[in-house]
């Protein structure tokens, strides 16, 4: 085993760029449970996002475009959801398990026409002076413009929940959404919001896996991430920073993993394949605190 060919510089900046699809997932998906709505369908949400961003940025040209038509599948599949769940009162474990399975038939009938196409490129960015400097710069300044989304999602969810009345009432309908309706509040249409935007913040990073990670489309290649970015969410106590510090876990030590295979560890290849799961849920846990929105995965009517 050769550890020298491991770059410490080159693995920090590589788990930032890991972290980013599993990071845009769970904090959409933090902003619906803070809204008392568990969305089981976030790996479904990711798949869709992944092939509505393909289809649009090869038909486009424009990347940008890609991530702008992956927001919107998600969003799409997500309003099925909350329509479902909140008009029609369905069961909300059932009904995201349902739409896990439908968006990942219905990517890959929409992708069979795409496979072995390669996406238009998505540069980095060299921020100037920061990009610079020594060691820093690699790290943290050297990269694709959806890596400082993810950063600025996860600065403005917390801002929008702590710092701001909408944020508030958000929290309460999560909080008790019998006492939020009887203040005058749209419950409903509050939650419904938020699901949209949990499922557009979902397919960003089902589309950052096929415009930036890979960058084509594969059938299934989201390959768990929306079920990651829903554990990291309660492991983190729904908590934005605590999040973000979770889905970096998660990023590197998938990187981690990735460079000892490189190097040649003298270890099965199925047990540095599952240590960032391993690893993610066992931190997590010991650090985990917060206690669940009191209305989480409760059916709400408004005429009781």
């Amino acid at each position: 085993m050769d550890l020298s060919s491991i770059n410490p510089v080159l693995l920090l900046a590589s788990l930032m760029v890991a972290a980013t699809p599993i990071l845009l997932a769970a904090i959409g998906e933090l902003v619906v449970e803070r809204a008392g709505v568990l969305n089981l369908g976030v790996e479904g949400m990711m798949i869709t996002g992944a092939v509505c961003g393909f289809v649009v940025a090869v038909g486009t040209g424009s990347p940008w475009l890609g991530f702008i038509g992956a927001a919107a599948g998600g969003a799409f599949l997500a309003l099925l959801f909350g329509i479902l769940t909140q008009y029609l009162l369905s069961n909300q474990v059932a009904t995201g398990l349902a739409l896990t399975l439908f968006g990942l038939g219905l990517s890959a009938l929409i992708g069979q026409g795409y496979i072995g196409i390669k996406a238009p490129s998505f540069p980095d960015w060299h921020i100037p002076l920061l990009g610079d400097i020594p060691v820093i710069g690699p790290i943290v300044f050297q990269h694709d413009p959806m890596v400082y989304v993810g950063l600025i999602l996860v600065a403005a969810t917390w801002w929008f929940l702590h710092k701001t009345q909408s944020g508030l009432v958000l929290r309460a309908v999560g909080e008790n959404h019998d006492a939020a309706h009887a203040l005058g509040y749209k419950v409903t249409r509050i939650r419904i919001l938020a699901i949209m935007f949990g499922g557009a913040c979902a397919g960003l990073g089902g589309a950052y896996l096929s415009l930036v990670r890979v960058p084509q489309w594969t059938e299934g290649m989201t390959a768990g991430a929306g079920w990651i970015a829903l554990a990291i969410v309660v492991f983190a106590g729904w908590k934005p920073w605590r999040l973000l510090l979770g889905a970096y876990l998660f990023g590197g030590m998938t990187v981690l993993q990735l460079n000892l295979q490189a190097a040649g560890l003298a270890i099965p290849v199925e047990y540095l394949s599952m240590s960032p799961y391993l690893a993610t849920i066992v931190v997590l846990v010991i650090m985990s605190s917060g206690r669940a929105p009191g209305s989480l995965g409760r059916i709400f009517h408004a005429s009781r």
